[in-house]
């Protein structure tokens, strides 16, 4: 099959979240760019998770990202010129544990620091403001200008701005090879069409490894299933999304209530992925503990009905922290993935830092943290779940 050719300043590949965002923020620093994604853009995990624009809880070096990425939802209506549903209502960590209380306390110290603000409630200023809450929670932590949003609108609704703005956005269109070719990025999909670039973003979630590998660079990526559902729709009373922290996974239940009533949950141990297929399976011993456990939580919330359940395939690196950066071998190549579970919120942020790097070569957001280089000497997946 004859090839075509395609040039730009930059190729983006992976439509998710982080794609997007990046070819959205290329774009408004004036970079050509072309944004290759397999299947359809927020197809697989960015379109699939729970939706929460949560920053409390992060690990303390990615709150810079987050805090840019919420300046980004503030506004995303304005910038995208379409409702992707975002609402500041809050978010809310509550814990069953004493030593989780302990958590809360210091998080809240250490966080304020990078400029995120937590209000941490106990005993009755607890029950007053969270009367529903089951009597088992000894704490709340919460986060007033985090909320949530639509993660089906989200990564689509960026594609469209970027292709407003100038960029190509090309879906259908599986990469199989990428190399450099005198100087510059050689991309070809499996149609045999042929991209040059003369810089290169790699951003394709669970699958990435497949593209850096290439390059000679390998992550311990391994995939598993988050496990989704949604309820009935009841009256809209619920505005904070919120979540249990805790280190037993059985109990790290959270749910958020959209206004048209229905109550979205996820949380509890992951079901089974497979990055091959692209095909992720809700368990539902899975669904049965989590209704468990929400009726723990919220004990009024127990004659709900669930009506629909979903999973996805999201990618994770065994020290929770995504990749994130340029490649430590080739110079003009990039990354971000590796979110495990926890990419969402903070997209818009890495999308806005990596246009940054890409355009001038440096950000002021330290990223040596989520640098590839880490796992050179790792083993090849985490113990216990699906290699991608």
């Amino acid at each position: 099959m004859s090839a075509t050719r395609n040039e730009a300043d930059v190729i983006v590949i992976g439509g998710g979240i982080m794609g997007t965002t990046t070819a959205f923020f290329l774009r408004q620093r004036n970079r050509s760019v072309i944004l290759l994604e397999r299947g359809l853009t927020g197809q697989q995990a960015s379109g699939v998770n729970f939706g929460g624009v949560r920053r409390q809880g992060r690990a303390l070096p990615q709150l810079a990202m987050a805090n840019r990425a919420l300046r980004t939802w503030q506004r995303s209506a304005q910038l995208l010129g379409e409702d992707v549903e975002f609402l500041p209502v809050g978010h809310t960590r509550v814990c069953y544990h004493e030593k989780d209380v302990e958590n809360f306390v210091q998080y809240a110290s250490d966080a304020r620091a990078y400029g995120l603000e937590l209000e941490v409630l106990q005993g009755a200023a607890l029950f007053q403001r969270f009367p529903f809450l089951g009597r088992e929670v000894l704490a709340a932590s919460i986060s007033p200008l985090d909320g949530h949003a639509n993660p089906r609108l989200a990564a689509p609704a960026f594609g469209r701005a970027a292709a407003r703005l100038g960029a190509q956005v090309i879906e259908n269109t599986e990469i199989v090879r990428v190399e450099t070719e005198g100087g510059r990025f050689r991309v070809e999909s499996a149609r045999g069409d042929v991209y040059h670039a003369a810089r290169l973003v790699i951003c394709t979630g669970a699958w990435a490894t497949r593209l850096t590998e290439q390059f000679g660079e390998r992550a311990p990526l391994a995939v598993s299933g988050p496990q989704m559902c949604v309820t009935e729709p009841v009256p809209y009373v619920f505005k904070s999304s919120m979540g249990v922290f805790t280190s037993i996974k059985q109990e790290s239940i959270y749910f958020r209530q959209i206004p048209r009533g229905n109550i979205i949950v996820g949380g509890g141990p992951a079901g089974p992925a497979d990055a091959v297929t692209s095909r992720a399976s809700v368990l539902p011993q899975n669904t049965v503990r989590q209704l468990a456990q929400m009726r723990r939580l919220v004990p009024a919330l127990a004659p709900l009905h669930v009506i629909r359940v979903w999973s996805g395939v999201e990618s994770y690196l065994p020290d929770g922290e995504p990749v994130i950066g340029p490649s430590s071998k080739v110079d003009g190549l990039f990354y971000a993935f590796g979110f495990s579970g926890s990419g969402f919120q903070i997209g818009p942020g890495v999308g806005e830092t990596m246009a940054e790097l890409v355009d001038t070569g440096s950000t002021s957001i330290a990223l040596d943290k989520f640098s590839i280089q880490r796992f050179a000497e790792e083993p090849a997946a985490c113990p216990g779940i699906v290699t991608s």
